[in-house]
C-alpha cells in the first residue's frame, strides 16, 4: 500500500547540525553505559477484535532521555501512549516503569507513580481561568480531605495557598504568569499547548509523555517548542517521550528515536540513523 508523506519529509531535516547530532549521541553512549531505564516494555500488544493495534512491542527508555517515538498515520503511536498511562491494558506482554510492573494499574495510580501526559487535542477546562486549569492537577499532592474542604479549615487553607504560589511559579517559568486570570481556553493556540504542558508539569512527574505537542504550530512556534523540551529536561530534571509527526522537532530534540508501523516496531537508532533508514523511508513514503 503506498501512503502519501507526512507532514514534513522524514528525510528532509538536517537543520539539527553537526554539534547538536554529536551531543545527542555523546549523551546516548553515555546513558547506554549506565543502563538505568525508567521505562520499559516488553511484547506489549494490544487487540481490538481482529485489528492488532500494537504488536509485540519492546522500548527501553534511559533517565534523563528525550525519546522519539514516530510512524506514519495509524502506526499505533497515540495507543501506546494510552498503554503506557492505563488508558489500555494490554492484551499481553508486561510495562514497567522504574522497574516496577504497571500494566493493569489504573490511569490515577501510574500518575501518582510519577508518570504525566499531553493530549493530541488540546484538554483544557474551559469553564476555568489558566490559573486555575493549572491547579487542578496538584489534587493528587493534597494533604486535606473532604471535611477541611467544607469547613474551610486551616489545612486547605493551606494547601490552596501552596498550590496556587507553585502554579504561579510554573506559569512564571513558561511566560505564562501575566495571563493567569485569562480563560484557559481564550489563549492564542501555541500558549494553550504551552498551558498543557504546564498542568502536566504540576503534576511533579519523572515522565513526561508529550502528544504531537507541535501540531498546529507554526514556524516560529516549532522553534520556541525545541527550545521548551530542553528547557523542561533540563531544568526539571525530567525523563521525556515524544511522538511527534514534525520531523524538524522530532529530529532536533530526541536523542534517540524509535519507528512503529502497523503497531510494530520497524527501527531504533540516532536521529541521522532513521533520517537515512530505508525502512523508515518506504514506511512514510511507499513503495
Amino acid at each position: 500500500m503506498t501512503r502519501g508523506p507526512e507532514p514534513g519529509d522524514v528525510r528532509a531535516t538536517k537543520e539539527d547540525g553537526i554539534l547538536a547530532e554529536a551531543a545527542r549521541t555523546a549523551r546516548s553512549k553515555e546513558a547506554a553505559s549506565e543502563g538505568d531505564f525508567i521505562l520499559r516494555t516488553e511484547k506489549a500488544t494490544i487487540r481490538f477484535g481482529g485489528l492488532v493495534a500494537v504488536n509485540s512491542l519492546d522500548m527501553s527508555v534511559r533517565r534523563g532521555e528525550i525519546y522519539g517515538l514516530i510512524g506514519p498515520n495509524g502506526a499505533g503511536k497515540t495507543t501506546v501512549f494510552n498503554l503506557l498511562t492505563g488508558v489500555y491494558k494490554p492484551t499481553s506482554g508486561e510495562i514497567y516503569f522504574q522497574g516496577h510492573r504497571v500494566d493493569g494499574l489504573r490511569p490515577y495510580e501510574i500518575s501518582r507513580r510519577g508518570v504525566s501526559r499531553t493530549f493530541q487535542n488540546i484538554r483544557l477546562f474551559a469553564g476555568m481561568t489558566v490559573l486555575e486549569n493549572v491547579m487542578t492537577a496538584c489534587h493528587r499532592h493534597a494533604r486535606q480531605n473532604l471535611l477541611d474542604a467544607v469547613f474551610r479549615t486551616p489545612r486547605f487553607a493551606h494547601d490552596e495557598r501552596e498550590h496556587r504560589d507553585f502554579c504561579m511559579e510554573l506559569l512564571e517559568i513558561f511566560n505564562l504568569g501575566r495571563f493567569k486570570d485569562e480563560g484557559g481556553t481564550s489563549l492564542a493556540y501555541g500558549n494553550q499547548r504551552r498551558l498543557e504542558i504546564v498542568r502536566a508539569l504540576a503534576t511533579q512527574p519523572q515522565l513526561l509523555l508529550l502528544d504531537e505537542p507541535a501540531a498546529g504550530m507554526n514556524p516560529s512556534e516549532q522553534d520556541d517548542l525545541l527550545n521548551l523540551i530542553h528547557q523542561i529536561r533540563d531544568r526539571f530534571g525530567l525523563t521525556i517521550l515524544l511522538v511527534e509527526h514534525n520531523m524538524k522537532v522530532v529530529m532536533g530534540v530526541c536523542e534517540r528515536i524509535q519507528v512503529v508501523d502497523y503497531g510494530k516496531s520497524i527501527a531504533l537508532g540516532l536521529p541521522h540513523e532513521i533520517r537515512n533508514d530505508p525502512k523508515v523511508i518506504e514506511a512514510y513514503l511507499g513503495d
